[in-house]
């Protein structure tokens, strides 16, 4: 096992070789945390990662692949495997016998069953396998997600081999781009990828012996150790879930403002944290803090405070003066937050009066049943996607142009770039060509490619369009991930995705959804495999044991997660139809059901009757030029003022995440990250640093897994045998007025009319 020092260990000894193996890292947040050793010979692809790994990633899949499909979807994160495989693999290296193994012979080479004790480089690599469980089967299922639209919701007669491509290629395709962006991504040190930090302090955590780990009264020697400050964390926050996620479930939006003017509808629109504004609301839920922003503990604060300015920008300013005193887009006819569609009578929009029996946009029923409308909020965000999308790609061609230039230049010249201590550790291994990536990369093209004409009725999609999604995807992976790798926040642009496509191919939704996902999800995946790699890299994995272990995890995944949802699409009766189903039946498929909408929204009514010429929402259109104009001042002024440091950490992409993602995410999920963050990431660590290197990601992973293996207990042991608790507590949020509209003449069940 190798012998893995402390951070404060570790930069003795550095400085003690005068820097031999290379610069320490230049983020502080890695320096404090990373170690800066590494033993070559730890054995690394056993016997047992490969059986715990292949195990665990299948186990994932299958248990994510099931559960998405509930009425309460439920994800397994790989932090529940990352944890259980510790004991399962010391119990192998327990009882397995020291022995060699022969493939025919030895023919095929041979491997030691038990090569010595369950090490820590086996346990990334075992993650590494069960990752690709989650990205599959978990939060984002988005090839699945196309497939079950396309069989469920739009009744094709969709083939298993013309599916297995579409899943296997868009994550391939992800792999592919993944490789070539390993130079610009992974090796530099500002590419630190703040969530991995959290993975590091866990692995060392569970695996490092802190008995003298430190000087007496240095950081590291003060306090339990982080092992037993793990488990005691682990604990309580495994025993506090059982409040919010199903005794008290009102401590996820506690809206006390509803309570307080019980009868007043602007008092629980701003007040509301579930259908409001959330203005005073907050959550005391782990889950519903770190829900769709990842765990604000690993977010670098720069990166908080530039998604503060932009939360505080739209909901307390932009989204109060459009609907309160200028009615923007009629905004008063609906509720102020909400992601349902509406007519202009403010009732719910019923897509299915405007669709033909092929689900092709009947244009006279359309034209008679009435445009279809967007809650103020829902329209804003859609507006802030625009706008994030065009800052992303000049932001980083201003502010990290010039050193993806240089690492070009370095690539094809072969000059060695400036590196720092891990880089120069991992220089050791064997690389992995280029070409192995470029492979995968033209093979998922060519086959892609090759669908649009062999299966061109199921596809929809034209070669053309599959060119145009490769292109979208060349063009944004690298400035989106550089933004990930750096914030921790990942600019999304599915509508830009579906947008385009709209426009070009109108009336046809199943090429919509197709287009997402080899123009954005496979930029989705991507970023995924780079997070892993610099996992790898921190915990220094020989990239070619990563190569391997990315690549059948992913092949494996791919076929247990078609196969499974597969099965259950042919085998449950009307599974995702609501109207035909038993109303207690658990398989109403919620997740995808909003993937059906949006490929009705932007590939059947498209988005030329929304933000064309004579759309209602078609100023929002000028967000795209003002985000190429923003990051251009913020440019200027940190070149006119280099000493001014805070200048360059004003990050336009960043500042317009503020916004991201609502709906489903609320204010009060984003205002409670920020409250957090800021606790950790600024008075924490500026004040209590000792305190912060040694706790704060293991904190961090300890919530985490204490609320999710809790939440599966819930799932399994109560909500799945439908034991439901219905009182005053188990309401998520007391404020029935804020779904209110609030203009004359709109009356709506529940609410007054004005």
């Amino acid at each position: 096992m190798a012998s893995l020092k402390s951070p404060v260990a570790a930069e003795e000894a550095a400085a003690a070789a005068g820097k031999g193996e290379g610069e320490r890292c230049p983020v502080e947040e890695v320096a404090l945390v990373v170690p800066e050793t590494d033993d070559p010979t730890t054995p690394v692809m056993t016997f047992r990662a490969w059986t715990l790994g292949l195990t665990s990633c299948v186990v994932l899949i299958f248990l994510n692949t099931f559960f998405t499909y509930r009425t309460q979807p439920l994800t397994i994160s790989g932090i529940l495997a990352q944890i259980l495989v510790l004991p399962a693999g010391q119990f192998m290296a327990a009882v397995l016998p020291n022995r060699e193994v022969r493939l025919l012979g030895g023919r095929l080479g041979s491997f030691n069953l038990n090569p010595g004790p369950f090490n820590i480089k086996e346990h990334v690599i075992i993650t590494i396998f069960a990752n690709c469980g989650v990205s599959y089967g978990g939060g984002d299922a988005y090839s699945i997600g196309a497939i079950t639209v396309m069989k469920a919701y739009y009744k094709q007669s969709l083939g298993f081999v013309c599916a297995l491509l579409i899943v296997l290629t868009t994550q391939i395709l992800g792999y592919g781009w993944a490789g070539m962006l390993r130079r610009y991504l992974v090796d530099p040190a500002d590419m630190w990828w703040p969530s991995n930090l959290a993975q590091v302090s866990l692995f060392r955590a569970l695996h490092e012996k802190e008995d003298g780990d430190g000087r007496k009264g240095s950081p590291s020697s003060r306090g339990p150790t982080r092992m037993r400050f793990f488990l005691i964390f682990f604990f309580a926050s495994f025993a506090y879930y059982a409040l919010p996620g199903y005794l008290l479930p009102i401590l996820t939006f506690f809206s006390w403002a509803c309570w307080a003017w019980p009868h007043s509808i602007t008092a629980q629109q701003v007040g509301s944290g579930y259908h409001g504004l959330g203005v005073g609301a907050f959550t005391l839920d782990w889950a519903g803090i770190s829900a769709y922003h990842g765990s604000p503990l690993v977010a670098p604060w720069s990166s908080i405070a530039n998604t503060a300015a932009g939360f505080v920008m739209f909901i307390y300013i932009i989204v109060p003066l459009c609907y309160w005193r200028f009615d923007t887009f009629d905004a008063r006819r609906f509720p102020i937050f909400s992601n349902q569609l509406f007519t202009a009578a403010g009732q719910k929009y019923d897509t299915t009066k405007v669709l033909t029996r092929e689900f092709d946009l009947n244009v006279a029923a359309y034209e008679s049943y009435g445009k279809l409308y967007l809650s103020p909020l829902f329209a804003i965000s859609i507006g802030s996607g625009f706008l994030r999308f065009t800052a992303t790609l000049v932001h980083v061609m201003l502010f990290h142009g010039g050193d993806i230039w240089r690492q070009s230049r370095s690539a094809m010249s072969s000059a060695a770039a400036k590196l720092d201590v891990h880089a120069k550790l991992m220089r050791r291994y064997k690389q992995v060509p280029q070409w192995w990536f470029l492979v995968l990369l033209v093979g998922s093209v060519a086959v892609s490619l090759l669908m649009s004409f062999v299966y061109k009725e199921e596809v929809q999609l034209p070669w053309w369009g599959m060119l145009f999604a490769f292109a979208l995807a060349f063009v944004v992976t690298l400035p989106i991930g550089v933004i990930q790798a750096t914030t921790n926040q990942q600019p999304g642009y599915d509508i830009i995705a579906q947008f385009m496509i709209g426009y070009v191919l109108p009336g046809k939704p199943i090429a919509n959804l197709l287009f997402k996902i080899y123009g954005r999800i496979s930029t989705v995946h991507a970023l995924s495999f780079l997070a892993d790699l610099k996992l790898g890299h921190y915990m220094k994995i020989p990239p070619r044991c990563m190569y391997t272990a990315q690549l059948v995890g992913t092949v494996v995944a791919g076929v247990v997660n078609l196969a499974v949802a597969w099965w259950m699409l042919g085998n449950i009766d009307n599974i995702c139809d609501v109207e035909a189903l038993h109303p207690d039946s658990p398989w109403t498929c919620p997740k995808y059901r909003v993937t059906f909408d949006a490929s009705v929204i932007w590939g059947l009514i498209g988005p030329a009757r929304l933000f064309g010429r004579h759309g209602l929402y078609r100023n929002l259109v000028w967000l795209f030029l003002a985000g190429a104009v923003l990051p251009v001042p913020v440019w200027l002024l940190s070149r006119a003022f280099p000493e001014k440091k805070w200048i360059a950490l004003v990050n336009v992409p960043v500042i317009s995440y503020g916004f991201a993602g609502m709906p489903p995410a609320t204010p009060t999920n984003i205002a409670s990250w920020l409250v957090t963050g800021t606790i950790f990431n600024y008075f924490v660590f500026k004040y209590r640093k000792g305190w912060w290197q040694k706790y704060n990601y293991v904190l961090s992973a300890a919530l985490d897994a204490g609320t999710a293996f809790m939440g599966v207990l819930i799932f399994f042991a109560l909500q799945n045998a439908h034991h439901e608790l219905k009182w005053w507590g188990t309401e998520v949020d007391h404020c029935p007025l804020a779904s209110c509209p609030t203009a004359p003449g709109i009356a709506v069940k529940g609410c007054p009319v004005f």
